[in-house]
């Protein structure tokens, strides 16, 4: 059954796609312009003095959640698209709110230009993880794809619990 099912996945994916030479690159490549909407979104919407907020003691601030999904993604797109990683400042996420807004924006313009160069011949050769083990190219899109969905997550889950609605579940505008 189990083999069936992936079977299935990979000819909608195909048919879905067409004969694309990329398709996983491709897909990352549309998930991203939501993925950054949505983020920035979050980040803005939060207050100023929200920043140093956090659930419980273990968890991690939401300013240093902007800092994170920033070095993220810096991580995941320089090695899903092959390029070097850019020199940028290390954020602890007690800098101020505009700081870390724009840091988020340009690391997901960072990743536009970086996934522009995804290839899906690539995904098999080695990069260097965090732990300094190799692993394969496709470690870094599957990876990002889901901290994408984490990280907004755990955005959501900060801005409900301070009262504020996440971008994803306003209603959306008429025109």
């Amino acid at each position: 059954m189990k083999r069936f099912l992936v079977s299935c996945i990979v000819l909608l994916s195909t048919a879905a796609v067409g004969q694309a030479k990329s398709p996983v690159s491709d897909v990352l490549r549309e998930m991203l312009a939501g993925r950054e909407k949505n983020t920035v979104a979050a980040f803005e919407a939060m207050p100023a003095d929200k920043f140093s907020y956090k659930p419980t003691p273990e968890q991690i601030t939401f300013g240093h959640l902007a800092a994170h999904i920033a070095s993220s993604n810096y991580f995941f797109c320089s090695n899903a698209g092959d390029v070097a990683r850019p020199k940028t400042e290390e954020l602890k996420g007690t800098e101020d709110k505009a700081k870390l807004v724009a840091a988020l924006k340009a690391s997901f313009e960072f990743c536009h230009g970086a996934l522009a160069k995804a290839d899906d011949a690539k995904l098999s050769e080695n990069i260097t993880w965090f732990d300094g083990k190799p692993r394969p190219r496709a470690w870094a899109l599957v990876t990002l794809a889901a901290s994408w969905s984490d990280h907004y997550g755990m955005a959501a889950m900060y801005l409900r619990q301070n009262g504020l609605l996440p971008p994803t579940a306003k209603p959306e505008e008429k025109k």
